[in-house]
């Protein structure tokens, strides 16, 4: 309970972005963009490997994964974001800020695993091309695939239910644009100590871990692939695996970015924009960098895009 004339909190006021009133109609049209982009992306990304035969591989399904979590993530963040802009922040009910939270961080740490999985399968296909078949066989690619959204939805539960006994008496102000684990607890009148701790020993095995397998699995990678006699064998055995490693350079760069190097003395601003990196550019930039640099989802493209012409134009494809 709260004491003397502080009242209980009931709902959250997000703030959003501040002093961006001269501003605020660029920054909505380009978020919108943006997110635009990311749905367009990662539902193309998730057509073309649910219909096309030749993507029905192993790689391909972890990239679908990917793309689930990416739009998960996303989805659950922007239009709220883009709401706040235009209104100059918002009120949003302690369940619901819990919830964000909680798909906010299942979806990240499963976006980790699903890149730990990726690595692992390139590792395999490079590494021990000729026992690629029998080691990624169906029964591991389905475990592959469901464990890492079990693991991250089952256990983060854990933390909201702690979440939900911290007591928020007095001030409700968030200053962020989402419900972010630490504007949530600056604000909280009872101790925190427990779901940080969650929070921690949930980061290590979910971020660390396979930034330590991504890095081991690339190392083995790089060591094999020096031991190509010819320059175009290398570069083909590099090119198959070139998209994704630029997806993961981006996603633990950023990570590594927000949490080693400080904006400043990281005030709102500085916050804010460290945020951004993973909230919004990442997203963005995953389906470009796929759509650009690989060649199986290119060819996938203009199959798709030719079937569609053909029947537009009424042609039968059997008969092209």
């Amino acid at each position: 309970m709260c004491e003397g004339n502080e009242s209980t909190v009931t709902e959250f006021f997000i703030t959003g972005f501040k002093n961006i009133e001269n501003f605020k109609i660029s920054l909505f049209i380009l978020f919108l963009l943006i997110y635009i982009v990311i749905l367009l992306g990662n539902v193309f990304i998730i057509i073309l490997v649910s219909t096309c035969h030749h993507l029905q591989v192993p790689m391909y399904l972890f990239l679908r994964n990917l793309s689930v979590a990416d739009l998960m993530f996303t989805t659950n963040i922007m239009p709220n974001m883009l709401y706040l802009i235009v209104m100059g922040g918002g009120d949003m009910s302690i369940t619901g800020c819990f919830i964000q939270y909680y798909v906010y961080c299942s979806s990240t740490y499963t976006q980790s695993l699903v890149l730990m999985v990726m690595a692992f399968d390139r590792y395999v296909a490079i590494c021990h091309p000729l026992r690629y078949v029998a080691l990624m066989n169906h029964k591991l690619c389905l475990h592959l695939t469901l464990w890492p959204w079990a693991i991250c939805f089952v256990l983060f539960p854990i933390e909201v239910a702690s979440l939900f006994q911290l007591r928020f008496c007095g001030s409700k102000i968030i200053e962020h644009y989402f419900c972010d684990l630490a504007p949530i607890t600056a604000i909280a009148s009872s101790d925190t100590s427990i779901v940080e701790t969650e929070d921690l020993i949930f980061s290590i095995p979910l971020m660390l871990m396979p930034s330590v397998v991504v890095t081991i699995s690339y190392f083995c990678i790089v060591m094999s692939i020096l031991k190509i006699s010819s320059i175009a064998g290398r570069w083909k055995a590099f090119s198959t695996c070139s998209a994704h490693l630029t997806i993961i350079f981006i996603f633990f760069g950023t990570q590594i970015t927000i949490y080693t190097f400080p904006v400043g003395e990281d005030t709102f601003y500085g916050k804010t924009v460290k945020s951004l990196l993973y909230t919004v550019l990442t997203p963005f930039i995953n389906p470009i960098i796929y759509s650009m640099r690989n060649k199986e989802i290119k060819r996938a493209m203009r199959l798709l895009l030719s079937k569609k012409v053909k029947r537009t134009s009424g042609i039968h494809p059997m008969f092209s």
